[in-house]
């Protein structure tokens, strides 16, 4: 027997990894069940975890598989408590997920390691356009696909072999994620800071140091808007 609180973290869990196969981040969770702090959702995974509802995967960022769903449970109860928790801001929305679009892969970018630009596309692929239509700033501009490459990354739960959604800009906030081409040559996937007249390109994994550069030398090239993973 699930608590209500437990049953709805299960069924968010599951509806956002139908939509891109990766599971909310432990604040997307929290915002969603209206909790103060992420150790109640702790408690609420280890609950379903005792409970043979889910499996957490060791050495992996983010890694939930679910086991099971509550018996009786069918496509009405679902929808139902989809309404009591809302999903988080920019968190894809299952019915905007129908149509798909056609993007170029550029290839693969370093998440740990800078490579060389990127230039001409290797193919396209098909994404469902509701990745783009739920991102901050709607599906309007031009996007395409790059294959990360590197653990750099993990801790935003970007993993070796992802392929992410990047809108093409050259402007961003702070603590963006965005793609920078440092030098004019390599391409590098990071969150981006800027301060005291410089700007750091900051990885989402303590083994890496942040690299700090004169303004002149980083352009931002695009920002992540999504991220599409196969198993």
């Amino acid at each position: 027997m699930l608590t209500r609180k437990q049953k709805e973290l299960l069924l968010l869990i599951r509806d956002r990894m139908a939509v891109d196969g990766v599971p909310p981040s432990f604040d997307e969770m929290k915002e969603a069940l209206g909790l103060r702090s992420k150790s109640g959702i702790h408690r609420l995974i280890t609950g379903l975890e005792e409970r043979g509802f889910i499996k957490r995967l060791p050495h992996r960022a983010r890694a939930l598989e679910i086991l099971r769903l509550p018996e009786g449970l069918d496509g009405k109860a679902a929808k139902a408590s989809r309404k009591k928790t809302p999903l988080p801001a920019g968190m894809p929305d299952m019915a905007a997920m129908a149509n798909s679009i056609s993007l170029p892969l550029y290839g693969r970018i370093a998440a740990g390691t800078p490579i060389e630009a990127l230039n001409q596309p290797l193919s396209h692929r098909d994404v469902p356009i509701g990745l783009l239509a739920n991102a901050k700033g709607g599906a309007s501009g031009e996007h395409y696909l790059l294959e990360v490459a590197g653990d750099s990354m993990i801790e935003a739960g970007i993993m070796d072999g992802d392929q992410i959604i990047i809108r093409r800009a050259d402007t961003a906030e702070n603590g963006a994620i965005v793609v920078a081409l440092v030098d004019d040559h390599e391409a590098t996937l990071k969150y981006l800071e800027r301060g005291n007249g410089a700007v750091a390109l900051v990885a989402a994994n303590p083994r890496y140091e942040p690299r700090v550069f004169a303004p002149d030398r980083v352009k931002v090239q695009g920002k992540l808007v999504g991220l599409v993973r196969k198993y």
